[in-house]
């Protein structure tokens, strides 16, 4: 087994391309969704030499892309990337959401976790560049909840993570309107789509009793809490999703 041999969580392409492609998209301010988005749709990316970072970095260093540069000059002298045109071709990047969006200006976002992912143990690994990129797309998502009130929120098969983003996002923005004498998000209706049952609950009537075991139902409870109305679907999320593009397209 690869656990056995100390070789899991080390897989060269995945864990190379990803990196290459954040820090590339990190010197134009991207975040993780719109960078693997671009990386896809234009088939690489275009590096700096270590030369030229590293005289941005001495001439700007308080600028807010020297950290950025510092750790594309960093993966440069270590032999990680190499600078010039870095030509990747994505024989279908027309199935590639990432790519689709960064076409068409949606903003596309990743949440990642340290530490759990397949490109964990590689060597390129650097938690400020997958740091980076997330914070960016937090902030990015949080843009996008601003804009939320009377609009939909659709979760489709996350248990935990798209509770987690959404509640913290949600949080934050309801905070800054306060500051600036706004009214919090609202209007929004919520929609919640996973395999479970829902713990036999109507989300409908609030949250149950935590004497109840649908009470620990992360997914739904979060939702339940977001001050709009949820509703919740058991359905198989692959389904689901062809499904509702089908209706869309016919609608």
């Amino acid at each position: 087994m690869n656990v056995a041999s100390g070789t899991f969580g080390t897989w060269h392409e995945t864990a190379t391309n990803i990196h290459l492609a954040l820090m590339a998209g990190a010197l134009d301010g991207l975040g993780y969704g719109r960078s693997l988005g671009r990386y896809i749709a234009e088939d690489g990316a275009n590096v700096p030499g270590a030369e030229a970072l590293a005289q941005s970095i001495a001439a700007e260093p308080g600028h807010p892309l020297t950290a950025a540069r510092a750790d594309l000059l960093q993966a440069l002298r270590e032999g990680r990337v190499s600078s010039g045109r870095v030509a990747i071709e994505h024989r279908w990047k027309q199935a590639s959401i990432l790519a689709s969006a960064w076409k068409h200006g949606v903003p596309m976002t990743v949440h990642p976790g340290i530490g759990y992912d397949i490109i964990s143990n590689h060597p390129i690994f650097s938690g400020s560049v997958i740091g980076r990129a997330g914070e960016l797309d937090f902030k990015l998502f949080g843009g996008s909840v601003e804009g939320l009130d009377g609009g939909v929120v659709l979760s489709v098969g996350s248990a935990i993570m798209g509770p987690q983003v959404f509640e913290k996002s949600l949080s934050c923005v309801n905070n800054m309107r306060l500051q600036s004498g706004r009214q919090i998000v609202q209007g929004h209706h919520i929609y919640v789509v996973d395999l479970q049952d829902g713990g036999g609950w109507d989300w409908t009537k609030g949250e149950p009793p935590k004497t109840n075991a649908a009470y620990y139902l992360r997914f739904c409870k979060s939702f339940s809490r977001m001050g709009a109305p949820m509703h919740y679907l058991q359905s198989d999320n692959a389904a689901f999703v062809h499904h509702l593009a089908h209706a869309l397209q016919n609608a």
